[in-house]
């Protein structure tokens, strides 16, 4: 198994993570300790790009809020071939949407509740877009028919994508005090869901239907999982949405999977094109 080791080491050579403690992790996985917080993004990024001559996915994790992310002195056995096999198929066969859904998803809008819907969290009010609309309407109704509006107003829209962008920018990412980055005993990125430690997938059937997630999101926007705090998760995102119809559904995704994600979706699929980090929140 020290062979393993050495082959991780001698790919890091020339790299940022070069010369850092590696050792073995929980479960199969590997450890490198010491990542520079203020660097994690790069350091992810040369791990990431190590994916086909080490064959193991990389991954950002803390161990500040326990002591069980740590460096052993021997390797953990992980999941058999035939258990992770079969975990990636149940993933695979899952659906993820019909589980994952914003508690708010079936809200109604009535007489005098429009402005609070429709005043942003980042963007003020803007309730005079939808003024016309017929109400009652159920809530996802109402942002889209504001969300169109707001399209179709050039200088509207760029005003607002002003002050939510940040939702879709490095920058706004949460940065632990000590971050050390784990190395998956997999290359497939719907396998590496066994891995991810994620408030929002406790059970063995989430961890699938969060596999699956992953698996989606790579196929369709080239979204790689940068880092698990546990409440919170990290995308590089390769292919943003197209405003309307691809945002619109990569925002209500993305809210679902992320209730505490303070923005609504109309705002979250302003944002959606014009950034390539994407930050889920679910939390307690």
């Amino acid at each position: 198994m020290r062979n393993d080791l050495d082959q991780i080491e001698a790919a890091f050579v020339g790299t940022p993570l070069a010369g850092l403690p590696i050792g073995y992790g929980p479960s199969g996985t590997v450890l490198v300790a010491d990542i520079d917080p203020n660097r994690l993004h790069e350091a992810w990024q040369a791990a990431d790009a190590l994916v086909p001559v080490i064959g193991r996915r990389p991954v950002m994790v803390t161990d500040d809020f326990g002591d069980e992310l740590r460096i052993r002195p021997e390797p953990e056995p992980g999941p058999s071939e035939p258990e992770l096999r079969a975990f990636a198929e149940a993933a695979e066969s899952s659906e993820p949407w019909l589980a994952y859904r914003h508690h708010s998803e079936d809200d109604e809008v009535g007489e005098g509740e429009v402005e609070y819907y429709a005043r942003g969290l980042a963007s003020g009010d803007l309730t005079a877009l939808v003024s016309d609309v017929a109400l009652p309407t159920p809530r996802q109704a109402l942002e889209r028919a504001l969300y169109d509006r707001l399209l179709a107003d050039a200088d509207l829209h760029a005003r607002v994508l002003g002050r939510v962008r940040f939702v879709t920018q490095t920058d706004y990412w949460y940065t632990p005090d000590s971050v050390l980055l784990m190395l998956l005993p997999t290359s497939d990125v719907r396998s590496s869901g066994y891995w991810v430690d994620f408030y929002g997938a406790l059970t063995r059937e989430y961890q699938r239907m969060l596999a699956e997630v992953l698996a989606q999101w790579r196929h369709r926007w080239h979204a790689r999982l940068v880092a698990s705090w546990g409440t919170m998760l990290h995308f590089q995102v390769g292919r943003r949405p197209a405003p309307g119809d691809e945002a619109w559904t990569a925002a209500g995704q993305l809210k679902a999977l992320a209730p505490n994600l303070d923005l609504s979706r109309w705002e979250v699929a302003v944002a959606l094109p014009a950034g390539d980090a994407w930050f889920v929140h679910n939390r307690p």
